[in-house]
């Protein structure tokens, strides 16, 4: 669940709780006003808590992990998370224009690969090439190219490694593209054999419709 809206939901019922307990403790128990301070804060610390494990035990169901996967992905994602913001710094800070878009396109398929992971915790299993091979690659030569775009002077053995440099950014793109494709793949698949089933039960439809049509006419 969303963590803004699973911290609405536990507010939502952990406030009434507290105050029904304050309620029910004074005037129910005659307790004195402190104690029953006490027990209506205690009662929505526990409504809260538990809300909270209800939801997180929710959300494991519904992903299909154990506490155990979730807290290893939890952990990668919020690296990943780190890595693609200084992903981001390095390739803003390289001055090449005419590469400006293909910028902006690696950063678009990164977070998109970020949100997918972290809105569906399970996909991360078919991202790790990229949070643990690609991403690391990209850094690294981003930085390297940001660098060496900044120097004032431009020697020939300078200008054929920033050319290299940028050929294989190329290319890291073009494998994170790939990556975000794998991720995807049996979303895809899905579609296809869904849009086969929809197809074919036109075609039914319509053949039936004619054939009805034609014994109309005889």
């Amino acid at each position: 669940m969303n963590p803004f809206l699973s911290f609405l939901l536990r507010t939502s019922i952990a406030i009434p709780t507290a105050f029904t307990a304050g309620l029910v403790s004074l005037f129910g128990f005659h307790v004195s006003w402190g104690l029953s301070a006490g027990i209506s804060i205690a009662g929505g610390i526990a409504a809260y808590k538990t809300v909270g494990m209800y939801t997180n035990s929710q959300f494991l169901k519904q992903h299909r992990l154990t506490r155990k996967e979730y807290r290893y992905i939890k952990q990668n994602l919020e690296e990943g998370k780190r890595k693609i913001n200084r992903l981001h710094k390095a390739l803003f800070t390289i001055k090449n224009l005419p590469s400006l878009k293909q910028r902006i396109d690696l950063l678009r398929v990164t977070k998109k690969i970020y949100k997918l992971t972290k809105d569906e915790p399970r996909r991360f299993y078919k991202a790790e090439r990229f949070y643990f091979s690609h991403l690391d690659s990209l850094i690294e030569l981003a930085e390297k190219y940001a660098f060496l775009s900044t120097q004032p002077k431009r020697s020939p053995e300078l200008g054929l490694m920033l050319h290299e440099t940028q050929r294989t950014l190329d290319s890291l793109s073009d494998a994170v593209e790939q990556d975000l494709y794998h991720i995807i793949k049996d979303d895809i698949d899905t579609l296809d054999f869904e849009i086969d089933v929809a197809k074919q039960v036109l075609e039914n439809r319509n053949s039936a419709k004619f054939i009805e049509e034609n014994r109309r006419t005889k």
